[in-house]
């Protein structure tokens, strides 16, 4: 399941409980990352991760991918908050190969994640 974060008008933010599907993804993620882009042009997001990884279904792996791929220029921030090192660490790559800046942040740094998201911090 995922549920939305109230955030600023220049982010969305998200976070992911329990088992995640293909319908989260396509009755809350993408819309609300297609009215950002509608309204910034580009899309600076946030997921909290309070799920295990392996409790996304392949059909919400496959919408996570193809979000990523139909938007790969409008990428400007997106930061992952999870206590697992390899999320972070996997995170942090993707600024190598994609456009846009990728970071994971621990939990307990949720605010400085949201901070950076928005803009407000390098």
């Amino acid at each position: 399941m995922i549920h939305q974060i109230d955030t600023t008008d220049n982010i969305v933010a998200f976070r992911a409980l329990a088992a995640v599907t293909k319908e989260d993804f396509q009755t809350v993620v993408v819309p609300a990352v297609e009215k950002l882009i509608n309204h910034t042009n580009e899309i600076n997001f946030l997921m909290v991760l309070d799920t295990d990884i392996q409790n996304f279904t392949a059909g919400a792996w496959l919408e996570d991918a193809m979000l990523g791929i139909k938007n790969l220029g409008k990428w400007n921030r997106a930061a992952i908050v999870s206590d697992s090192e390899e999320i972070i660490a996997f995170t942090n790559g993707f600024s190598y190969i994609v456009p846009g800046e990728f970071r994971g942040f621990k939990k307990e740094a949720f605010n400085k994640a949201l901070n950076w998201v928005e803009g407000n911090i390098n």
